[in-house]
């Protein structure tokens, strides 16, 4: 493992985790079922499961998210290297990186290695993704980061000049402190004339947007459950998943789609590594995630407040997703 100062070597994967990931994630169960309202962060729902389960969402005919952008970056990854030039790609929280695939082509077309730095909690995503694109790309090294944004955003600089790529509108699932903070860091992150591009979901037909999360399928159920059946495995709890009803419903007010878990009957939650439990009475609801949807110009001023100025938006023919390229002023 490289030291975080030095530059990596081609291949190789950092890991930035130091905690116990077990006593965190029952840490953030406590606190979160003891506030209310209750929340729990959604970067926990993507475990093994929960990643598998969301590649599943990404192909339903509801979601028109991933096809869409992916169907943007397929028509300007292009164009989005001529504006770039050669940069290093940074993407934040990768997964295995499908979405990615077209700027890679477009990145590693030619002679020129182009670096690729995936940033993702989960190892094996990026071991995963590492594998697939040395075979594809093989003008492209890949750099796997495991941990969280916040403690990759300190090895930027060293990539420069460089492009962070954030997809598949997970701006939108920031709640307002937490956006805050991390367009702060970004900006501090990023050395001047470094770019930003950034996958962002529209606001638009309010039954467009809960069918994206109300599949008849009900897949996005199993992936909402699938943070209590975690709390289960990992924390030696016993809820029962079929008192679990998966709620998804616009707030036009807020612009964002709020997905939470409601339980049908009085439970029990017991967090063995912290030797507590927390009692859940019947209507209870505890919010999982929210899905913010963004207005175009409200979006690039926002960016602007910090230092980020918009050089091109690429959209799709109904405007429902955008790709925004933004640079460091």
């Amino acid at each position: 493992m490289s030291k975080p100062t030095d530059r990596p070597a081609s291949q190789d994967t950092i890991d930035l985790d130091t905690d116990d990931p077990v006593v965190e994630f029952a840490q953030e169960v406590e606190a979160g079922l003891s506030e209310r309202p209750m929340s729990l962060p959604c970067r926990f729902l993507y475990d093994q499961r929960g990643s598998e389960l969301f590649e599943e969402i990404c192909k339903l005919p509801e979601y028109y998210l991933t096809r869409t952008e992916a169907s943007i970056l397929e028509e300007n990854s292009s164009k989005i290297r001529e504006l770039t030039g050669h940069v290093s790609l940074i993407e934040l929280g990768s997964g295995t990186s499908v979405k990615t695939d077209h700027l890679l082509t477009a990145y590693g077309n030619g002679d020129t290695k182009v670096r690729y730095i995936p940033v993702d909690v989960s190892e094996s995503a990026i071991q995963v993704a590492a594998k697939s694109i040395e075979a594809k790309h093989p003008n492209v090294d890949v750099d796997g980061i495991v941990g969280t944004y916040e403690s990759a955003f300190p090895l930027f600089r060293q990539y420069s000049p460089s492009m962070v790529v954030f997809l598949g509108s997970t701006i939108g699932n920031f709640r307002k402190v937490g956006s805050e903070q991390f367009w702060g860091q970004i900006e501090g992150s990023l050395d001047s004339e470094d770019f930003f591009l950034l996958g962002a979901d529209l606001v638009k037909d309010p039954d467009v947007l809960e069918a994206a999360y109300n599949d008849e399928a009900g897949v996005t159920a199993k992936f909402m459950k699938n943070m209590f059946a975690r709390i289960n495995r990992e924390l030696g709890a016993d809820i029962d998943l079929d008192q679990i009803e998966h709620v998804a419903e616009y707030n036009r007010e807020q612009q964002q789609v709020e997905l939470s878990a409601k339980f049908t009957s009085d439970q029990e939650v017991v967090i063995e590594p912290l030797d507590r439990s927390v009692f859940l009475s019947e209507g209870d609801t505890v919010l999982l995630e929210v899905s913010n949807k963004f207005v175009l110009d409200d979006l690039i001023a926002y960016a602007g407040d910090f230092g980020l100025e918009t050089k091109q938006v690429f959209t799709d023919d109904e405007r429902w997703f955008a790709d925004l390229l933004m640079q460091k002023r």
